[in-house]
């Protein structure tokens, strides 16, 4: 156990007093293969493809900034009571920004996420944003929550 507590006050303390790190970025792809419920229709789709995923992070002794965005690529299905053909879309975003050692603060998530069939009716898109922003002396002074689902 003191040997983990060393081990992540080390890891803080290279964090806090390190010169500036340069930036670390991820950027796969990983197969995507699940199902998804349409209640549009209403129906399970079985959907496959890859999802990419990027993120990126920057720390230096007072800031930390970090961003991840996830979007499908090549991704379609098919329901499973109807037979009908679904191509999925969209894209996720997030970001998290700190100056100092916890504030200010702000996070920022958007999704919008789609499974586009064929003909009317059937499409499933959802939306969603939410924003917070916390001043250095922990107020919150920004919230935003907004979700929105439709069928179309």
């Amino acid at each position: 156990m003191k040997l983990k507590v060393a081990c992540l006050t080390t890891i803080l303390a290279l964090l806090l007093i390190a010169p500036a790190l340069a930036e670390v970025t991820t950027n796969i792809q990983v197969p995507l293969d699940m199902y998804v419920f349409v209640p549009c229709v209403p129906e399970w789709i079985h959907i496959t493809g890859e999802l990419h995923i990027l993120i990126t992070a920057t720390v230096t002794p007072n800031t930390l900034h970090f961003t991840a965005h996830f979007q499908p690529m090549g991704v379609s299905g098919v329901g499973l009571t109807t037979g009908d053909k679904y191509q999925g879309t969209g894209v996720t975003r997030q970001s998290v920004n700190v100056n100092g050692v916890v504030y200010p603060y702000n996070y920022t998530y958007v999704n919008n996420f789609r499974m586009i069939g064929q003909g009317p009716g059937n499409n499933f898109m959802v939306h969603h944003n939410m924003h917070v922003t916390i001043n250095a002396n922990g107020e919150v002074t920004a919230q935003v929550d907004n979700l929105k689902i439709t069928c179309k």
